[in-house]
């Protein structure tokens, strides 16, 4: 069989040989700082017969033309760098891309995508931690990540984790164990209770100790830039804003080419051994999102900062660090990347679990204002009962230091349809939860 070698197209960067990883490589400086204008300057991929879309590898395996090449490709030695791929659990030409481009909106030097943001946040500490090793981790995150911490780790690979409260940084700093603790865990805004993180301050309590600071940016892509503050690693669940249409589940792992690299290793990588690959047509259609996830994030903040403006006026217990009353919105202020707002979520404390619920019914079927289910990042105003729902890992003693109260709204602000048209059916509801008419 012949084998024809194809001129490929120009990409819009430069044509010299370029690291697969890299998404920084051309980029200014004055861009850096900017999520959306790095997202902009990042390498175009183009499709193969010209299109501006680039084209789907849908391959599970590659050819190559001569058997010696597959064994140097298994020493290491030929990769993605020079084009020659594997085996798509190993590296994928489109999730390669998507990468690059996630690599690009958090400043990393590199990044890879999963199928989950679970399976990027075990990923990532099984990378870097070994049996016997201790991580610190906020004593208020995701329920499914608070599960991993305190139950799966410490059985399955004997990694135990110590719970701190992230503003207090004397806390955080007793809690390391010098040549034991390896992570310092977080997220950037917790959920659900959207305490904010001084994400430089951390990063320096961390590093003075050789500690690597891992952050979970999924509540504020766009917002804040961990990376840029100084975190080793950022985390995502792309299943939320990312992706945007909840019918998505993706995740990944931004950071040094050296660890990404290392979670691809044929021998010792936490993605590689696992497995949890990302689809490239997931890749595909996760790449066709990002370039609009700027103005989305913008009227997601918007509307939350509008609607927890006119709730706080009506009398309700609102928590949004948008508010001036928030504890941590000045510290919010200081980290956010300028234009994009104060995040999409907010939380109304309704006092109790059967308020809550009684709310939430009539929201959704009463006013139409939104809709009762987990998950954030949606079009639709999304909402649960954290205590009962997202957060339901957690024992009553967890939830109680954490500061989730039993009738806590977690709300995910949509855009859909036009804001006053949504704030008439939030009132509607509200006004019959006080006549206590159902």
């Amino acid at each position: 069989m012949a084998h024809v070698t194809l001129k490929k197209r120009p990409n819009s960067a430069a044509e010299d040989q370029w690291d697969p990883l890299a998404a920084k490589k051309h980029q200014s400086n004055k861009d850096v700082d900017d999520p959306a204008a790095a997202l902009a300057n990042s390498r175009h991929e183009f499709g193969e017969h010209g299109g501006v879309n680039m084209s789907i590898e849908a391959s599970a395996t590659f050819t190559v033309m001569e058997p010696e090449t597959l064994q140097r490709m298994f020493a290491g030695e030929l990769g993605p760098d020079r084009d020659f791929y594997i085996y798509s659990r190993h590296f994928n030409p489109t999730v390669l891309n998507l990468s690059r481009l996630m690599a690009a909106l958090e400043g990393t030097e590199a990044a890879y995508c999963t199928a989950s943001g679970m399976s990027a946040i075990v990923s990532v500490l099984l990378q870097i931690c070994s049996s016997g090793d201790h991580l610190v981790a906020a004593q208020t995150v995701y329920g499914g990540t608070h599960a991993l911490l305190t139950h799966f780790l410490p059985r399955t690979c004997n990694i135990t984790t110590s719970f701190v409260d992230i503003r207090d940084y004397e806390m955080v700093e007793r809690a390391i164990v010098e040549g034991k603790t390896k992570v310092l865990y977080f997220e950037t805004i917790s959920n659900p209770t959207l305490t904010v993180a001084n994400v430089p301050e951390l990063c320096r309590i961390a590093h003075d100790k050789g500690v690597m600071v891992v952050v979970d940016n999924t509540f504020s892509p766009m917002l804040v830039s961990p990376a840029r503050l100084g975190a080793d690693v950022v985390v995502h669940s792309i299943t939320k804003y990312i992706s945007g249409g909840a019918d998505i589940n993706a995740g990944a792992i931004c950071g040094p080419a050296k660890l990404v690299n290392s979670l691809m290793d044929l021998h010792q990588g936490a993605l590689m051994i696992m497995g949890p690959t990302m689809n490239p047509k997931v890749a595909f259609e996760l790449s066709e999102r990002l370039p609009h996830l700027g103005l989305r994030m913008k009227e997601h903040c918007h509307r939350a900062l509008i609607f927890a403006k006119r709730m706080k006026k009506l009398g309700l217990k609102v928590i949004y660090p948008g508010l001036d009353d928030h504890p941590d919105h000045k510290l919010l202020k200081s980290i956010t990347n300028t234009g994009y707002g104060y995040g999409g979520m907010l939380c109304l404390d309704m006092g109790t679990e059967e308020k809550a619920y009684k709310l939430m019914s009539l929201l959704q079927n009463y006013s139409q204002f939104g809709l009762m289910a987990v998950s954030l990042g949606y079009y639709e105003t999304l909402m649960s009962c954290s205590g009962s729902s997202t957060s339901s890992e957690m024992n009553e003693e967890e939830r109680e230091l954490a500061g989730i109260s039993p009738g806590l709204v977690r709300m995910s602000v949509g855009y859909v349809g036009t804001l006053e048209q949504k704030w008439a059916q939030f009132e509607k509801a509200l006004s019959r939860l006080v006549e206590g008419s159902i």
